[in-house]
């Protein structure tokens, strides 16, 4: 170890000593003489007319771009979190389009004006303290704006969720999405655990049952029910690679990362049916799409999601079959591994075992060969 360490010390001082040496070659070159050059520029008056000339009907594309588009920038909005986001978008763009007009009129119009000309000679400023003051301050409080603003916005994602909040796990896998609910019990999620996924024993997000509150669990692969105008505190994972939770009309978006956990909360304010006729559009549906890109299937991972009214969830949830007892009806032995000290409350999610059929005894008269024979010649 100490040689390599006298070997790159070696080394490094070798790179000063080259570094030092490239860097007096260089001041000495700009000590030579200058020598005006006469010659005259190629297209110079040409080429500064076509700088004025990009700049005005550049400007004008630009006008007309965004006027006849607005109208297709953004999806409606169906979350307050969403309309928040959106104004500071909106604010953030202002700011940095006014920025924009002024940098680029200046960079074409001096382009044009100030084009050669042998006869003009430059001025130099070395100093000015008033101009300094003035590009430091002005972006360090417009910056300062912004990222106040959005540290109160992202506060408020990452804060606690309210008590009476829709607790919604989802979870990404290649390729499609699982959600799982708190049960018809409570609002609770069970723990989880990465070593107990299995898809052929219909626990594929892993379930920890060792926890009663995951008893009356149940999960769904084909869509998501919110409840509108609830808080939502959506836990969100992945069991793979890295996925990306992105619902556009609610302006959610937060990565699914493996072993890490992430979460989002918001409040869907328009049910599905709200934005059908709003929307004028009867197949409307909110959905779920992953924005990371996750391999082959990537563009098919896509998930229905339906805001609806307590009512109709709660109806849509009552008819949902809990994961435990999915299992014990596939595997009963599964019961064995419960903690002994929770069998009992996990019994009521045993199948109740069905009735057997007592056959009944046939009871009409035979019918007799001459009656089977006349029948038949009938």
């Amino acid at each position: 170890m100490t040689y390599l360490i006298g070997f790159l010390t070696l080394v490094f001082l070798g790179l000063t000593i080259a570094v030092v040496m490239r860097m007096q070659s260089v001041l000495k070159s700009t000590k030579t003489e200058i020598v005006e050059d006469n010659a005259p520029v190629p297209n110079n008056n040409a080429n500064a007319i076509m700088c004025l000339l990009f700049l005005v009907f550049g400007s004008i594309g630009g006008v007309w771009s965004y006027f006849h588009y607005e109208s297709t920038f953004q999806l409606p909005i169906a979350s307050p979190h969403g309309r928040i986001t959106d104004h500071m978008f909106w604010v953030s763009m202002g700011i940095l389009s006014v920025a924009l007009v002024v940098v680029n009129v200046l960079i074409f119009f001096f382009s044009w004006k100030y084009s050669y000309n042998k006869n003009r000679k430059a001025k130099f400023y070395p100093e000015n303290h008033v101009l300094e003051l003035v590009w430091t301050v002005i972006p360090a409080v417009v910056m300062a704006y912004l990222v106040f603003t959005g540290y109160v916005a992202w506060t408020n994602i990452m804060a606690e969720a309210p008590s009476n909040a829709q607790v919604v796990e989802i979870m990404g896998k290649q390729f499609n999405w699982w959600v799982r609910y708190g049960g018809n019990e409570d609002n609770k999620l069970g723990k989880y655990n990465y070593k107990l996924v299995d898809d052929t024993n219909n626990n594929p997000m892993g379930i920890d049952f060792s926890d009663a509150n995951a008893f009356d669990d149940f999960i769904h692969n084909g869509e998501m029910h919110l409840i509108v105008n609830r808080p939502v505190a959506l836990k969100i994972r992945a069991r793979d690679v890295l996925h990306s939770v992105f619902i556009p009309h609610m302006r959610v978006k937060m990565d699914a990362v493996p072993g890490m956990p992430t979460k989002f909360q918001f409040t869907p304010d328009r049910t599905t049916k709200e934005m059908r006729a709003e929307l004028e559009n009867p197949k409307f549906d909110y959905e779920i799409a992953c924005t990371e890109v996750c391999g082959r299937g990537h563009f098919s991972m896509r998930l229905r999601l339906i805001v609806e009214d307590e009512a109709s969830f709660n109806k849509w949830k009552a008819s949902q079959k809990p994961v435990l007892a999915t299992i014990l009806e596939n595997k009963p032995d599964f019961m064995s591994k419960i903690p002994q000290d929770l069998k009992a409350k996990a019994m009521k999610y045993m199948p109740v075992p069905a009735e057997p059929v007592v056959p009944v005894a046939n009871t009409k008269p035979a019918q007799t060969g001459s009656a089977l024979g006349a029948s038949a010649s009938l």
